[in-house]
């Protein structure tokens, strides 16, 4: 399989402050590839480069197997295109906002009007080209930044967060869009992203990137599959444990994850997975109730944390929880270090990542 970019030995620094180490990473041609990282750990740096709206420090950049210099880095960037985390959508309508890179390509009015059109249907963006983008919605808005660069059918698209400042239903929508285009388009894409759970289901491949470094590079299989320690130094990850998964006869998981915990999921699994709990699934009591959770575990308080409103806990039940609750919860339950209580959480709760 040939390869649509490659960066070898990238370095980016900006005075003192190193960006990007050493970064070798090959982008395939015709897959999705997401850099999975947490905030400020050199994402958007490396796809700015990959744009070449950015120069690296040191190293080198090959499009398509030709080495990226002075003399031919504007004509390559003619044929990438970056989708920001936050747009900057022109004031005027959805279809001067699309039309806008094909007017500067020059391309026959006659075209554009066939590739917008193609392009608003695969966006769901039909029905809105005389709406002004000021009036869209977030999710709209960012549709029609993902349209304007779609129509113009680079060989790499690349996107910074594309649905972090989106709810849940235009995030689906978007990641469907991006999915599509992929599919039918055969787009290469490039997406940066904290979302362990986006890049567990969309992408082909995964990059870690933690620190300006490029740790492992996998599938989502691969790189869910083991815990690594690049993965679970991400702060999003509490509550992420690895086991060996069994389907039972109720048609959910058991999962063990050591020191006599199970967990029981609805995911239908075997062999080794890697499973996350959200410490807001988890509810507290000092005494065991009744409930349809298929996970209860008798533990106690190990640490407490204030963070305004909030109270991180983290009970120890032979694994360690990460729990969180209100002040007013914590302070009618009088709770504290070592307090004895149960941690109760449904079983759809334990997500496999």
């Amino acid at each position: 399989m040939s390869n649509t970019a490659e960066l070898k030995n990238v370095t980016k620094t900006f005075g003192e402050i190193t960006a990007l180490e050493n970064v070798n990473l090959e982008i395939r041609e015709g897959e999705i590839l997401a850099l999975l990282g947490p905030n400020g750990s050199g994402k958007s740096t490396l796809l700015r480069i990959l744009a070449l709206i950015e120069n690296a420090t040191k190293g080198e950049i090959y499009f398509r197997g030709i080495k990226v210099n002075n003399q031919n880095a504007e004509q390559l960037r003619m044929e990438t295109t970056m989708v920001f985390q936050r747009s900057t959508l022109f004031s005027t309508n959805v279809y001067n906002n699309i039309a806008y890179g094909l007017k500067i390509r020059k391309t026959p009015k006659n075209r554009t009007a066939e590739r917008i059109s193609r392009i608003l249907k695969l966006t769901r963006l039909e029905g809105f080209e005389k709406r002004q983008c000021k009036q869209l919605s977030g999710g709209e808005q960012q549709r029609v930044a993902l349209a304007r660069a779609l129509v113009l059918n680079t060989k790499l698209l690349l996107l910074d967060e594309p649905t972090a400042n989106l709810d849940p239903k235009n995030a689906s929508i978007t990641e469907e869009i991006i999915a599509t285009a992929n599919r039918e388009n055969k787009t290469t894409i490039v997406i940066a992203t904290h979302n362990m759970f986006q890049a567990r289901n969309l992408p082909h491949r995964i990059g870690l990137i933690a620190n300006g470094k490029l740790g492992e590079v996998g599938t989502p299989t691969e790189i869910f599959g083991t815990l690594s320690k690049t993965l679970a130094s991400f702060a999003a990850l509490d509550n992420i444990f690895t086991g060996t998964a069994k389907i039972t006869a109720n048609g959910t998981s058991t999962i063990d994850i050591g020191n006599g915990v199970q967990l029981e999921t609805t995911a239908m699994r075997s062999g080794a997975v890697s499973v996350f709990v959200s410490p807001k699934d988890i509810i507290l009591s000092r005494n065991r109730f009744e409930s349809s959770a298929r996970n209860t575990f008798k533990g106690k308080i190990v640490e407490i944390s204030d963070s305004d409103s909030v109270i991180k806990l983290k009970v120890d039940v032979g694994k360690s929880f990460a729990v969180q609750i209100t002040k007013r919860s914590f302070n009618k339950m009088k709770l504290n270090l070592n307090t004895e209580l149960h941690l109760t959480f449904k079983a759809s709760s334990v997500q496999i990542v």
